[in-house]
Protein backbone atom coordinates (compact mmCIF):
# COMPACT_ATOMS: atom_id res chain seq x y z
CA UNK A 1 0.00 0.00 0.00
CA UNK A 2 2.80 2.50 0.85
CA UNK A 3 4.50 1.87 -2.41
CA UNK A 4 1.39 2.50 -4.20
CA UNK A 5 1.41 5.98 -2.49
CA UNK A 6 -1.62 5.50 0.46
CA UNK A 7 -1.30 5.01 4.13
CA UNK A 8 -2.11 1.92 5.51
CA UNK A 9 -3.71 1.46 9.01
CA UNK A 10 -3.29 -2.49 9.64
CA UNK A 11 -5.67 -4.00 12.65
CA UNK A 12 -3.83 -7.04 14.04
CA UNK A 13 -6.82 -10.53 13.51
CA UNK A 14 -4.37 -13.16 14.35
CA UNK A 15 -0.88 -14.40 14.61
CA UNK A 16 0.42 -16.81 12.59
CA UNK A 17 3.61 -19.47 13.26
CA UNK A 18 4.40 -20.34 9.19
CA UNK A 19 7.21 -21.09 6.81
CA UNK A 20 7.34 -21.33 3.20
CA UNK A 21 6.61 -24.98 3.90
CA UNK A 22 3.55 -25.17 6.48
CA UNK A 23 1.60 -23.19 9.02
CA UNK A 24 2.29 -24.39 12.54
CA UNK A 25 0.20 -22.36 14.90
CA UNK A 26 -2.45 -19.63 15.00
CA UNK A 27 -3.49 -17.30 17.87
CA UNK A 28 -6.35 -15.69 17.05
CA UNK A 29 -6.99 -12.23 19.03
CA UNK A 30 -9.70 -11.87 21.47
CA UNK A 31 -13.07 -10.45 19.60
CA UNK A 32 -13.02 -7.23 21.96
CA UNK A 33 -9.31 -6.10 20.80
CA UNK A 34 -10.35 -6.72 17.02
CA UNK A 35 -13.23 -4.14 17.41
CA UNK A 36 -11.14 -1.47 19.56
CA UNK A 37 -8.36 -1.99 16.45
CA UNK A 38 -11.18 -1.44 14.01
CA UNK A 39 -12.53 1.42 15.96
CA UNK A 40 -9.19 3.13 15.99
CA UNK A 41 -8.44 2.32 12.27
CA UNK A 42 -11.62 4.57 11.36
CA UNK A 43 -11.14 7.51 13.63
CA UNK A 44 -9.03 10.71 11.95
CA UNK A 45 -9.24 11.47 8.06
CA UNK A 46 -11.86 9.11 6.29
CA UNK A 47 -10.16 5.56 5.11
CA UNK A 48 -10.77 5.85 1.16
CA UNK A 49 -11.11 1.53 1.55
CA UNK A 50 -10.61 -0.98 4.01
CA UNK A 51 -9.18 -4.53 2.67
CA UNK A 52 -9.85 -7.60 4.60
CA UNK A 53 -7.64 -10.69 4.12
CA UNK A 54 -7.17 -13.08 7.46
CA UNK A 55 -10.29 -12.18 9.73
CA UNK A 56 -9.23 -14.52 12.64
CA UNK A 57 -12.09 -16.10 14.52
CA UNK A 58 -15.97 -16.27 14.02
CA UNK A 59 -16.44 -13.70 16.88
CA UNK A 60 -14.16 -11.53 15.47
CA UNK A 61 -15.80 -11.77 12.04
CA UNK A 62 -18.74 -10.58 13.92
CA UNK A 63 -17.27 -7.95 15.27
CA UNK A 64 -15.96 -6.58 12.37
CA UNK A 65 -19.00 -6.78 10.89
CA UNK A 66 -20.77 -5.08 13.22
CA UNK A 67 -18.27 -1.49 13.42
CA UNK A 68 -18.47 -1.85 9.06
CA UNK A 69 -22.23 -2.35 9.33
CA UNK A 70 -21.86 1.88 10.82
CA UNK A 71 -19.94 2.97 7.77
CA UNK A 72 -20.47 2.69 4.00
CA UNK A 73 -16.60 2.92 2.60
CA UNK A 74 -15.49 0.78 0.27
CA UNK A 75 -14.71 -3.01 1.32
CA UNK A 76 -12.56 -5.36 -0.35
CA UNK A 77 -11.91 -8.66 1.29
CA UNK A 78 -9.77 -11.29 0.25
CA UNK A 79 -11.48 -14.84 1.46
CA UNK A 80 -8.50 -16.15 2.77
CA UNK A 81 -8.82 -19.90 3.82
CA UNK A 82 -5.57 -21.60 3.96
CA UNK A 83 -2.43 -20.66 3.17
CA UNK A 84 0.31 -20.57 0.06
CA UNK A 85 1.89 -23.58 1.89
CA UNK A 86 -1.71 -25.79 2.39
CA UNK A 87 -2.32 -25.06 6.01
CA UNK A 88 -5.81 -23.74 6.95
CA UNK A 89 -6.60 -20.37 8.50
CA UNK A 90 -10.16 -20.27 9.40
CA UNK A 91 -12.33 -23.42 10.51
CA UNK A 92 -15.53 -24.16 9.85
CA UNK A 93 -17.27 -21.94 11.88
CA UNK A 94 -15.07 -19.03 11.28
CA UNK A 95 -15.94 -19.62 7.17
CA UNK A 96 -19.71 -20.04 7.99
CA UNK A 97 -19.87 -16.45 9.93
CA UNK A 98 -17.85 -15.00 7.22
CA UNK A 99 -20.21 -15.86 4.27
CA UNK A 100 -22.72 -14.68 7.08
CA UNK A 101 -21.66 -11.39 8.02
CA UNK A 102 -18.68 -9.87 6.30
CA UNK A 103 -19.28 -11.13 2.48
CA UNK A 104 -22.64 -8.86 2.47
CA UNK A 105 -20.76 -6.24 3.56
CA UNK A 106 -18.01 -6.16 0.79
CA UNK A 107 -18.01 -4.09 -2.12
CA UNK A 108 -15.72 -6.65 -4.09
CA UNK A 109 -14.42 -9.96 -2.79
CA UNK A 110 -11.48 -12.12 -4.44
CA UNK A 111 -11.46 -15.76 -3.96
CA UNK A 112 -8.92 -18.23 -5.67
CA UNK A 113 -10.31 -21.14 -7.50
CA UNK A 114 -9.71 -23.06 -4.20
CA UNK A 115 -11.57 -20.74 -1.99
CA UNK A 116 -14.19 -19.95 -4.47
CA UNK A 117 -14.93 -23.78 -3.80
CA UNK A 118 -14.58 -23.71 0.39
CA UNK A 119 -17.17 -21.18 -0.10
CA UNK A 120 -19.60 -22.75 -2.19
CA UNK A 121 -19.34 -26.56 -1.70
CA UNK A 122 -18.65 -26.96 -5.63
CA UNK A 123 -15.72 -27.39 -8.04
CA UNK A 124 -14.72 -24.73 -9.26
CA UNK A 125 -12.30 -25.07 -12.44
CA UNK A 126 -13.19 -24.55 -16.04
CA UNK A 127 -14.50 -21.16 -17.44
CA UNK A 128 -18.15 -22.05 -17.30
CA UNK A 129 -17.77 -22.94 -13.93
CA UNK A 130 -15.63 -20.15 -12.67
CA UNK A 131 -19.06 -18.07 -14.19
CA UNK A 132 -21.24 -19.82 -12.16
CA UNK A 133 -19.78 -19.74 -9.46
CA UNK A 134 -19.00 -15.67 -9.54
CA UNK A 135 -23.53 -15.39 -9.46
CA UNK A 136 -23.23 -18.02 -7.18
CA UNK A 137 -20.95 -15.74 -4.97
CA UNK A 138 -22.79 -12.48 -5.62
CA UNK A 139 -25.95 -14.54 -4.28
CA UNK A 140 -24.34 -14.67 -0.66
CA UNK A 141 -24.43 -10.59 -0.91
CA UNK A 142 -21.37 -9.50 -2.29
CA UNK A 143 -21.62 -6.51 -4.38
CA UNK A 144 -18.85 -7.97 -6.65
CA UNK A 145 -16.85 -10.70 -6.92
CA UNK A 146 -13.11 -11.52 -8.50
CA UNK A 147 -12.36 -15.27 -9.12
CA UNK A 148 -8.85 -15.53 -9.39
CA UNK A 149 -7.87 -18.10 -12.29
CA UNK A 150 -3.50 -18.42 -11.53
CA UNK A 151 -4.07 -22.36 -10.57
CA UNK A 152 -5.50 -23.48 -13.70
CA UNK A 153 -3.09 -24.68 -16.38
CA UNK A 154 -2.51 -22.81 -19.45
CA UNK A 155 0.15 -19.86 -20.82
CA UNK A 156 -2.26 -17.40 -19.94
CA UNK A 157 -4.01 -16.57 -16.82
CA UNK A 158 -7.36 -15.54 -16.65
CA UNK A 159 -9.17 -14.11 -13.88
CA UNK A 160 -13.50 -13.52 -14.15
CA UNK A 161 -15.06 -10.17 -12.87
CA UNK A 162 -18.67 -9.80 -12.03
CA UNK A 163 -21.23 -7.48 -10.95
CA UNK A 164 -24.37 -9.17 -12.16
CA UNK A 165 -25.10 -6.63 -14.36
CA UNK A 166 -21.35 -6.73 -16.23
CA UNK A 167 -18.77 -8.89 -16.56
CA UNK A 168 -15.17 -9.30 -17.88
CA UNK A 169 -12.38 -11.96 -18.60
CA UNK A 170 -9.10 -10.35 -17.48
CA UNK A 171 -6.17 -12.59 -18.91
CA UNK A 172 -2.45 -11.92 -18.76
CA UNK A 173 0.76 -14.26 -19.87
CA UNK A 174 1.80 -16.73 -17.46
CA UNK A 175 5.04 -15.37 -15.46
CA UNK A 176 7.21 -19.11 -15.56
CA UNK A 177 8.66 -19.79 -12.42
CA UNK A 178 8.95 -21.82 -9.18
CA UNK A 179 5.52 -20.82 -7.43
CA UNK A 180 5.30 -17.62 -5.18
CA UNK A 181 3.99 -16.64 -1.93
CA UNK A 182 1.20 -14.15 -1.08
CA UNK A 183 -0.30 -12.87 -4.61
CA UNK A 184 -3.63 -12.85 -3.21
CA UNK A 185 -2.68 -11.09 -0.81
CA UNK A 186 -0.60 -8.14 -2.35
CA UNK A 187 -3.15 -8.23 -5.42
CA UNK A 188 -6.29 -7.62 -3.04
CA UNK A 189 -4.75 -4.90 -1.45
CA UNK A 190 -3.27 -3.27 -4.21
CA UNK A 191 -7.14 -3.01 -5.73
CA UNK A 192 -8.08 -1.42 -2.21
CA UNK A 193 -5.40 1.01 -2.86
CA UNK A 194 -5.93 1.77 -6.19
CA UNK A 195 -10.06 2.71 -4.95
CA UNK A 196 -8.54 4.32 -2.35
CA UNK A 197 -6.71 6.77 -4.49
CA UNK A 198 -9.98 7.53 -6.79
CA UNK A 199 -9.83 5.27 -9.36
CA UNK A 200 -13.04 2.96 -10.74
CA UNK A 201 -12.65 -0.65 -9.63
CA UNK A 202 -12.48 -1.50 -13.95
CA UNK A 203 -9.70 1.08 -13.54
CA UNK A 204 -7.95 -0.62 -10.20
CA UNK A 205 -8.84 -4.14 -10.57
CA UNK A 206 -6.62 -4.53 -14.25
CA UNK A 207 -3.69 -2.24 -12.49
CA UNK A 208 -3.38 -4.24 -9.34
CA UNK A 209 -3.24 -7.08 -11.79
CA UNK A 210 -0.30 -5.60 -13.78
CA UNK A 211 1.24 -4.52 -10.01
CA UNK A 212 1.21 -8.24 -9.13
CA UNK A 213 2.57 -9.72 -12.21
CA UNK A 214 5.24 -7.39 -12.40
CA UNK A 215 6.02 -8.00 -9.16
CA UNK A 216 6.32 -11.81 -10.01
CA UNK A 217 8.91 -11.07 -12.51
CA UNK A 218 11.11 -9.31 -10.47
CA UNK A 219 10.54 -11.65 -7.60
CA UNK A 220 13.45 -13.62 -5.95
CA UNK A 221 13.74 -15.33 -2.44
CA UNK A 222 16.93 -17.08 -0.80
CA UNK A 223 16.80 -21.03 -1.31
CA UNK A 224 13.32 -21.71 -1.02
CA UNK A 225 11.12 -22.66 -4.16
CA UNK A 226 8.60 -20.20 -2.82
CA UNK A 227 9.15 -16.49 -3.73
CA UNK A 228 7.77 -13.51 -2.02
CA UNK A 229 5.75 -10.99 -4.40
CA UNK A 230 9.05 -8.18 -5.40
CA UNK A 231 6.51 -5.46 -5.33
CA UNK A 232 7.77 -1.78 -6.44
CA UNK A 233 5.95 1.23 -7.46
CA UNK A 234 2.96 1.77 -9.65
CA UNK A 235 2.85 -0.88 -12.53
CA UNK A 236 5.15 0.30 -15.36
CA UNK A 237 6.05 -2.14 -17.87
CA UNK A 238 3.56 -3.18 -20.57
CA UNK A 239 4.03 -6.51 -20.74
CA UNK A 240 2.85 -7.25 -17.44
CA UNK A 241 -0.62 -4.99 -18.32
CA UNK A 242 -3.84 -7.55 -19.21
CA UNK A 243 -6.33 -7.75 -21.75
CA UNK A 244 -9.89 -7.87 -20.96
CA UNK A 245 -12.70 -9.50 -22.97
CA UNK A 246 -16.25 -10.46 -22.59
CA UNK A 247 -15.53 -14.54 -22.74
CA UNK A 248 -12.35 -16.17 -21.61
CA UNK A 249 -11.85 -17.69 -24.82
CA UNK A 250 -11.46 -14.01 -26.80
CA UNK A 251 -8.86 -13.68 -24.23
CA UNK A 252 -6.43 -16.80 -25.34
CA UNK A 253 -7.30 -16.05 -28.97
CA UNK A 254 -7.16 -12.29 -30.11
CA UNK A 255 -7.34 -10.99 -33.37
CA UNK A 256 -4.18 -8.95 -34.15
CA UNK A 257 -3.54 -6.93 -36.52
CA UNK A 258 -0.16 -5.64 -38.17
CA UNK A 259 1.74 -2.59 -36.98
CA UNK A 260 1.83 0.75 -38.62
CA UNK A 261 4.73 1.27 -40.91
CA UNK A 262 5.21 3.74 -39.98
CA UNK A 263 3.21 4.59 -36.98
CA UNK A 264 1.52 8.26 -36.89
CA UNK A 265 3.67 10.44 -35.75
CA UNK A 266 3.93 14.49 -35.12
CA UNK A 267 1.11 15.94 -36.33
CA UNK A 268 -1.70 13.57 -36.86
CA UNK A 269 -5.35 15.63 -38.03
CA UNK A 270 -8.74 14.64 -38.02
CA UNK A 271 -10.54 15.79 -41.14
CA UNK A 272 -14.27 16.26 -42.03
CA UNK A 273 -14.43 15.22 -45.21
CA UNK A 274 -12.13 14.05 -48.68
CA UNK A 275 -11.63 17.79 -49.61
CA UNK A 276 -10.49 18.00 -46.60
CA UNK A 277 -8.03 15.49 -46.99
CA UNK A 278 -7.29 16.20 -50.82
CA UNK A 279 -6.06 19.95 -49.68
CA UNK A 280 -3.67 18.84 -47.03
CA UNK A 281 -2.68 15.40 -49.17
CA UNK A 282 0.59 17.01 -50.33
CA UNK A 283 1.68 18.50 -46.80
CA UNK A 284 3.73 15.62 -45.90
CA UNK A 285 2.41 14.33 -43.37
CA UNK A 286 2.72 10.61 -41.72
CA UNK A 287 -0.96 9.96 -40.95
CA UNK A 288 -4.68 11.36 -41.59
CA UNK A 289 -7.68 10.42 -40.33
CA UNK A 290 -11.00 11.11 -42.05
CA UNK A 291 -13.81 11.24 -39.36
CA UNK A 292 -17.58 11.58 -41.19
CA UNK A 293 -19.60 12.71 -37.82
CA UNK A 294 -22.11 14.94 -39.78
CA UNK A 295 -25.41 13.00 -40.75
CA UNK A 296 -25.54 15.68 -44.29
CA UNK A 297 -22.30 14.30 -45.42
CA UNK A 298 -23.34 13.00 -48.79
CA UNK A 299 -21.82 10.07 -50.82
CA UNK A 300 -19.91 8.72 -47.84
CA UNK A 301 -18.59 5.40 -50.04
CA UNK A 302 -17.30 7.51 -52.77
CA UNK A 303 -16.19 10.38 -49.74
CA UNK A 304 -14.02 6.96 -48.10
CA UNK A 305 -13.00 6.56 -51.76
CA UNK A 306 -11.71 9.81 -52.74
CA UNK A 307 -9.82 10.17 -50.03
CA UNK A 308 -7.63 6.75 -50.26
CA UNK A 309 -7.18 8.27 -54.07
CA UNK A 310 -6.00 11.32 -52.68
CA UNK A 311 -3.58 9.77 -50.56
CA UNK A 312 -2.62 6.45 -52.61
CA UNK A 313 0.80 8.16 -54.04
CA UNK A 314 1.91 10.16 -50.81
CA UNK A 315 3.95 9.05 -47.85
CA UNK A 316 0.63 9.62 -45.94
CA UNK A 317 -1.47 6.75 -44.17
CA UNK A 318 -5.05 7.29 -44.30
CA UNK A 319 -6.97 6.13 -41.67
CA UNK A 320 -10.83 5.82 -42.39
CA UNK A 321 -12.72 6.19 -39.00
CA UNK A 322 -15.85 4.00 -38.17
CA UNK A 323 -16.45 3.16 -41.80
CA UNK A 324 -14.70 0.27 -41.75
CA UNK A 325 -16.70 -1.34 -44.84
CA UNK A 326 -15.91 1.23 -47.72
CA UNK A 327 -12.34 1.22 -46.36
CA UNK A 328 -11.80 -2.63 -46.65
CA UNK A 329 -13.35 -2.15 -50.10
CA UNK A 330 -11.80 0.52 -51.39
CA UNK A 331 -8.16 -0.29 -49.67
CA UNK A 332 -7.64 1.79 -46.84
CA UNK A 333 -4.24 1.91 -45.25
CA UNK A 334 -6.20 1.40 -41.62
CA UNK A 335 -9.44 2.14 -39.85
CA UNK A 336 -9.91 3.60 -36.32
CA UNK A 337 -12.71 3.02 -33.72
CA UNK A 338 -14.28 3.80 -30.41
CA UNK A 339 -15.13 1.73 -27.66
CA UNK A 340 -18.29 0.91 -28.52
CA UNK A 341 -17.58 0.55 -32.12
CA UNK A 342 -15.48 -2.99 -31.08
CA UNK A 343 -17.77 -5.49 -32.85
CA UNK A 344 -16.11 -8.90 -32.93
CA UNK A 345 -17.35 -9.41 -36.32
CA UNK A 346 -16.04 -6.35 -37.69
CA UNK A 347 -12.90 -6.51 -35.93
CA UNK A 348 -12.23 -10.21 -37.75
CA UNK A 349 -13.10 -8.79 -41.22
CA UNK A 350 -11.37 -5.61 -40.65
CA UNK A 351 -8.08 -8.19 -39.60
CA UNK A 352 -8.52 -10.73 -42.52
CA UNK A 353 -8.43 -7.66 -44.57
CA UNK A 354 -4.67 -6.53 -43.50
CA UNK A 355 -5.87 -3.35 -42.38
CA UNK A 356 -4.13 -1.70 -39.48
CA UNK A 357 -6.51 -0.68 -36.39
CA UNK A 358 -6.35 2.36 -34.02
CA UNK A 359 -8.93 2.27 -30.76
CA UNK A 360 -9.99 5.58 -29.00
CA UNK A 361 -9.44 4.55 -25.01
CA UNK A 362 -9.31 7.80 -21.98
CA UNK A 363 -8.45 4.88 -18.89
CA UNK A 364 -6.54 1.80 -17.93
CA UNK A 365 -9.72 -0.82 -18.49
CA UNK A 366 -10.28 1.02 -22.07
CA UNK A 367 -6.62 0.07 -22.40
CA UNK A 368 -6.91 -3.52 -21.36
CA UNK A 369 -10.03 -3.62 -23.25
CA UNK A 370 -8.75 -2.50 -26.67
CA UNK A 371 -4.94 -4.69 -26.21
CA UNK A 372 -7.64 -7.95 -26.31
CA UNK A 373 -7.56 -7.12 -29.91
CA UNK A 374 -3.66 -6.37 -30.43
CA UNK A 375 -4.01 -3.21 -32.02
CA UNK A 376 -1.78 -1.16 -34.29
CA UNK A 377 -2.14 1.86 -32.28
CA UNK A 378 -3.92 3.77 -29.04
CA UNK A 379 -5.31 6.77 -28.88
CA UNK A 380 -5.23 8.37 -25.45
CA UNK A 381 -7.53 11.59 -24.62
CA UNK A 382 -9.43 13.66 -24.07
CA UNK A 383 -6.10 15.46 -23.02
CA UNK A 384 -7.00 18.67 -22.57
CA UNK A 385 -10.26 20.61 -22.42
CA UNK A 386 -11.98 20.01 -25.89
CA UNK A 387 -15.21 21.88 -28.04
CA UNK A 388 -14.81 19.47 -30.63
CA UNK A 389 -16.48 16.54 -28.51
CA UNK A 390 -18.49 16.45 -25.31
CA UNK A 391 -17.27 14.02 -22.85
CA UNK A 392 -18.77 13.01 -19.80
CA UNK A 393 -15.35 12.96 -17.65
CA UNK A 394 -13.02 14.96 -17.22
CA UNK A 395 -9.79 15.84 -19.27
CA UNK A 396 -7.19 13.24 -18.37
CA UNK A 397 -4.12 15.90 -18.26
CA UNK A 398 -0.64 15.20 -18.81
CA UNK A 399 0.23 12.84 -15.45
CA UNK A 400 -2.50 10.29 -15.78
CA UNK A 401 -1.96 10.27 -19.42
CA UNK A 402 1.89 9.29 -18.97
CA UNK A 403 0.67 6.86 -16.98
CA UNK A 404 -1.76 5.21 -19.34
CA UNK A 405 0.60 5.22 -22.41
CA UNK A 406 3.83 3.99 -20.26
CA UNK A 407 1.87 1.13 -20.46
CA UNK A 408 0.44 0.41 -23.57
CA UNK A 409 2.82 -2.31 -25.90
CA UNK A 410 1.87 -0.55 -28.87
CA UNK A 411 2.18 3.17 -30.50
CA UNK A 412 0.30 5.98 -28.58
CA UNK A 413 -1.64 9.03 -30.36
CA UNK A 414 -2.41 11.52 -28.01
CA UNK A 415 -5.86 13.43 -28.37
CA UNK A 416 -8.00 15.96 -27.12
CA UNK A 417 -7.69 19.96 -27.35
CA UNK A 418 -3.92 19.75 -28.01
CA UNK A 419 -2.01 22.78 -29.67
CA UNK A 420 1.29 23.40 -30.65
CA UNK A 421 1.91 24.59 -27.55
CA UNK A 422 1.41 21.34 -26.20
CA UNK A 423 3.73 19.05 -27.94
CA UNK A 424 6.80 18.75 -27.04
CA UNK A 425 5.05 18.11 -23.39
CA UNK A 426 2.82 15.69 -24.59
CA UNK A 427 5.54 13.67 -26.72
CA UNK A 428 7.90 13.59 -23.71
CA UNK A 429 4.99 11.83 -21.81
CA UNK A 430 4.49 9.19 -24.46
CA UNK A 431 3.18 10.27 -27.55
CA UNK A 432 4.30 9.56 -30.83
CA UNK A 433 1.40 11.17 -32.69
CA UNK A 434 -0.52 13.95 -31.95
CA UNK A 435 -4.04 14.25 -32.86
CA UNK A 436 -5.95 17.40 -33.42
CA UNK A 437 -8.86 18.47 -34.96
CA UNK A 438 -10.06 22.30 -34.67
CA UNK A 439 -6.27 23.40 -34.67
CA UNK A 440 -6.45 22.57 -38.05
CA UNK A 441 -9.70 23.06 -39.63
CA UNK A 442 -10.63 25.85 -38.11
CA UNK A 443 -7.21 27.62 -38.40
CA UNK A 444 -7.72 30.56 -41.11
CA UNK A 445 -4.33 29.37 -43.13
CA UNK A 446 -4.20 25.41 -41.98
CA UNK A 447 -1.41 24.80 -44.88
CA UNK A 448 0.81 27.27 -42.26
CA UNK A 449 -0.49 25.65 -39.41
CA UNK A 450 0.89 22.29 -40.52
CA UNK A 451 4.23 23.74 -41.58
CA UNK A 452 4.54 25.12 -38.13
CA UNK A 453 4.20 21.72 -36.85
CA UNK A 454 6.35 20.22 -38.86
CA UNK A 455 9.35 22.53 -38.22
CA UNK A 456 9.01 21.12 -34.96
CA UNK A 457 9.50 17.17 -35.89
Amino acid sequence: MERLGVDGTAVITSVTVQSSREVSRIDHQDAESVRAQVIAALEGPRPGAIKIGMPGSAESIRAIAEVLSQTDIFVVCDPVVSASSGGRLIDPVGQQALMDELIPRSNLITPNLSEAEALLGTKVSTDDEMEKAGAALLRLGAASVLIKGGHREGAQVQDFWTSGTDSFWMTGNRIEGEGSRGTGCVLSSAIASFCALGMPVSDSLVLAKAYVSEGLRSAAGPGSATRPVDTGGRPSDPRDFPWVTSSAGMGRDRVTFPPCDPPPTGLYPILPDADWVERLASAGLSAMQIRMKDPSVDNLESQVRRAIDCTSDTITRLYINDHWEPAIQYGAYGVHLGQDDMDPEALRKISAAGLRLGLSTHSFFELARALSVNPSYVAIGTLFHTHSKVMDYEPLGLERFKQIASLSPVPVVAIGGIRLEHADEVRAAGATGLAVISEVTESPDPEKTIRNWNEIG
